[in-house]
């Protein structure tokens, strides 16, 4: 692999991108920046860290910071100015304020820094994206905003099952569902349940107007979507979804770099691991339920649906994107179904697309570096 550097003798740079911290350095999973430098070393980049604060592009130096082996500790001194910057602001309160924003803007602007992933997503405009487009609108769940009332009443009339979520949502956070339920003497009602930290809460209602009340004593400021519940695939009578993790790679091109399973607690309404769900196999999950060669099948059709979804995210949000989680359903009838995808993927634990992970996105910062696109 030839680069082109920007000086000679001088490393190819990347940047990873966080904001200031009061209480320690700076914001971030420092574990996992610290894997991307060591990362990074392996295949000859400079990764250091800076933060908004210090961020310039009018200097070919700026302040970043390193991590010392001997000392374990971080330093902060003056680096080459980057040639990539990766965005890992890790909140969106944070990437919204408008000292971050210009930052942000300025990178996207300029044409001697490529910057990717340069923000959050937000649900609901996803979808939009999303079910418009013939590729991908096959496996979109039926889903609306959650306006009124009336949403949930003409939903609840086509499905017996809802998910209501917080648009701006992270980690299964504010997640609740809705159940259509029918009584002995043939009367409807409705159950609604929340997570409490890692217990349900379940509220028992006669209209969609009762729903919505009590929804809205627990939805605090947050906008919702609600949507269809999908009959999940079960192991063990635990309902499960698959976490995949897509990147570009070294041509930039879009790819699975692995898949994982999330099964649902014991008592939950989502599979997300802080909320009591576990981490666990794909292809052992859907053999009991479908046989090898149809899971086999399976998860190619899963691969496949990922790397149309993300070539269609990023087309759509008309960003430069690298990577992306997205949590993926299949249903007892094996039909593949997209539920959200994350343009900060939280680090798999799963030790082989971790490291898949790792060097991917160097590589594709190496692609930037020789191929990106100038504006």
């Amino acid at each position: 692999m030839g680069f082109f550097l920007h000086e000679i003798g001088q490393k190819p740079t990347l940047a990873i991108l966080t904001v200031k911290d009061s209480k320690r350095v700076f914001r971030g999973n420092l574990d996992n920046f610290r894997d991307l430098i060591q990362t990074g070393e392996q295949f000859g980049v400079d990764v250091y860290i800076v933060t908004t604060k210090d961020f310039t592009l009018s200097s070919p130096e700026i302040y970043g910071y390193r991590f010392n082996d001997e000392t374990k500790k971080w330093s902060r001194e003056l680096v080459p100015a980057p040639q990539v910057v990766y965005n890992r602001i890790p909140y969106r309160k944070m990437e919204m304020k408008p000292e971050v924003q210009q930052t942000i803007q300025a990178c996207n602007r300029s044409s001697s820094i490529q910057l990717f992933n340069p923000s959050f997503f937000n649900k609901w405009t996803l979808f939009g994206w999303l079910n418009s487009a013939k590729e991908s609108k096959p496996y979109m769940p039926d889903t609306q905003q959650l306006n009124s009332a009336n949403d949930l009443t003409q939903l609840l009339r086509k499905h017996a099952v809802l998910y209501l979520k917080p648009v701006k949502g992270k980690a299964g956070r504010g997640i609740m569902r809705i159940d259509r339920l029918t009584t002995a003497n043939g009367r409807r009602n409705y159950r609604l349940s929340r997570q409490e930290n890692k217990k349900m809460a379940y509220s028992y209602h006669n209209s969609t107007d009762e729903l919505w009340n009590e929804w809205n004593k627990h939805r605090g400021t947050h906008d919702y979507i609600v949507q269809q519940g999908i009959a999940l695939t079960r192991y063990k009578e635990r309902a499960y979804d698959l976490r995949a993790l897509v990147q570009k790679t070294s041509k930039g091109v879009w790819s699975v770099s692995g898949i994982g399973a999330r099964v649902a607690g014991r008592a939950s309404i989502t599979t997300h691991v802080p909320r009591g769900g576990s981490i666990d196999e794909p292809r052992k999950l859907l053999t009991s339920a479908f046989g090898a060669t149809e899971a086999k099948n399976i998860l190619t059709r899963v691969r496949k649906a990922a790397v149309t979804l993300a070539a269609q995210i990023e087309k759509s949000s008309g960003n430069q994107l690298g990577e992306m989680s997205m949590d993926i359903g299949v249903d007892t009838a094996g039909h593949i179904w997209f539920f959200e995808a994350n343009s900060k993927p939280m680090k798999f634990d799963e030790p082989k697309i971790r490291q898949k992970s790792l060097e991917r996105i160097i590589r594709y910062s190496l692609y930037l570096i020789n191929h990106g696109r100038r504006r």
